[in-house]
């Protein structure tokens, strides 16, 4: 399964927009964000990805919480963090705040750990468990937006910068 990995859009619609232009090439079937999508008018770009799912977190910055999930409704879900899944036969776990990503990998429960929030990419592997921020989808921050193409067949992964 190919899995697009996104966080912190905080509303750049060009990147998002550019973000599931990269997507649709790549025939992203299932889309993740791990949080801080912030406004309900972003989720019809995401939408733009159709046939594939999305599906993510809330962040800290996400204050629309009941647009979100409404406007999200007909393309997959939202939830709060952690949100624990099945995504391609590998369990996985959904975060937006990193406080909780060392004790799970070490758990040893998870195939894959997903979250975001730092605006920092990161990519690394404890024991079986591969544990992805995607950095900062917006740019905002650091001036570099990025995502992550994820083939879940091999837990292989490729960086998009923006």
């Amino acid at each position: 399964m190919i899995v697009g990995i996104v966080a912190d859009s905080h509303d750049n619609l060009d990147k998002i927009k550019k973000a599931v232009g990269i997507l649709k090439k790549r025939n992203c079937e299932l889309l993740i964000h791990a949080g801080d999508w912030v406004a309900p008018f972003t989720i019809p770009l995401f939408a733009s990805l159709s046939p594939a799912r999305v599906m993510g977190v809330f962040g800290n910055n996400d204050g629309e919480r009941e647009g979100l999930a409404e406007k999200i409704a007909s393309l997959g879900e939202i939830r709060k963090p952690p949100f624990i899944t099945e995504i391609g036969r590998r369990k996985t776990v959904i975060l937006h705040e990193p406080d909780l990503v060392d004790p799970l990998s070490k758990s040893g429960e998870f195939d894959l750990i997903i979250y975001g929030h730092t605006h920092r990419q990161e990519v690394r592997r404890e024991g079986s468990t591969l544990i992805i921020n995607p950095g900062e989808l917006g740019g905002w921050l650091t001036g570099k937006a990025s995502l992550i193409v994820l083939d879940t067949s091999a837990l292989s992964w490729e960086v998009v910068v923006i």
